[in-house]
């Protein structure tokens, strides 16, 4: 077996980057929040990008009810933690990977560490985790890290990128506003997607329900996570132009074929954001799923 060579493994890249950017991005350090069924597949996809530097964190272990999404999630690895897999599987892409690992997973007091000389947060955390979302999320605006969350909305995905120059996590989603959990959700719901177009085609709404923190998931929506969250890591690396930040968003749904790019200045003040974030509480409402 030949020994492992950098520019050999990621050298199919050059073309869309040249020599010199791919070496940029070997020095490239990227945190990684979450290891589920987008953080994990953010991992190894940024990993074959030939990003050579990562801090990860997750606390969780792997189950059954994980294989219809999650990379690391196979037999032989239920009850191992994400962690300790997904560290696995992107040595064995990348041997020579620099690597920092908290099998804690995020919270206030490791997040200097963690955003250690880190150059892009990626988005990787369960959508109900808000109180370490918020937390991170302020901790990379202080430290001017731009960040990037890919949500898997529906058959597709929907984009934001937040960082020096736009709107702050903070008010773009309008978290302060919010009474309680399942107000938090619909804010986070609508700011990730304002076109939402991922309504319209669930065939079985009762596996839809905010307030129990349940919902349906699909392998090739996280895939498509991956896909346009390692381009914008590529950008914001690279220095590239084309970046747009919050109040910009983006989403795009394959069952639809459909791709929709919005502005929402003001955020969650925005008076569109406001009529979508009221139907949704009218639908969750004739669902049965009552709000406060």
């Amino acid at each position: 077996m030949s020994s492992f060579d950098y520019y050999n493994a990621f050298s199919r890249n050059i073309g869309w980057v040249t020599e010199s950017e791919q070496a940029r991005l070997r020095q490239t350090h990227v945190a990684i929040g979450g290891l589920g069924g987008v953080g994990g597949v953010h991992l190894l996809t940024l990993a074959r990008l030939g990003i050579g530097r990562f801090s990860i964190a997750d606390f969780d272990t792997f189950d059954i009810v994980n294989f219809n999404r999650q990379v690391g999630a196979m037999v032989s690895t239920i009850g191992r933690p994400k962690i300790d897999v997904l560290s696995e599987m992107l040595k064995d892409i990348n041997p020579d990977v620099e690597l920092r690992v908290f099998p804690e997973g995020v919270h206030e007091n490791n997040l200097d560490a963690f955003l250690d000389g880190v150059d892009v947060y990626v988005d990787g955390l369960d959508f109900f985790v808000f109180d370490a979302r918020r937390a991170t999320f302020m901790a990379c605006e202080k430290k001017d890290i731009s960040a990037v969350t890919a949500a898997p909305l529906g058959l597709g995905t929907a984009l934001l990128v937040f960082g020096p120059g736009g709107m702050s996590f903070e008010d773009y989603f309008g978290f302060s506003q919010c009474k309680d959990e399942l107000d938090l959700a619909i804010h986070f719901l609508v700011g990730l997607s304002p076109a939402m177009l991922q309504r319209g085609y669930v065939a079985d709404m009762s596996r839809v329900n905010l307030h129990e923190r349940r919902g349906p998931s699909c392998i090739a929506a996280c895939q498509m996570c991956a896909g346009v969250t390692a381009v914008e890591v590529l950008k914001l690396a690279l220095e590239r132009p084309g970046v747009r930040l919050a109040p910009w968003g983006s989403q795009f749904d394959a069952y639809r074929m459909r791709y929709v790019r919005t502005w929402r200045p003001g955020g969650a003040r925005n008076p569109v954001q406001r009529l979508m974030r009221a139907l949704v509480r009218m639908q969750l409402e004739k669902m049965g799923q009552k709000h406060g």
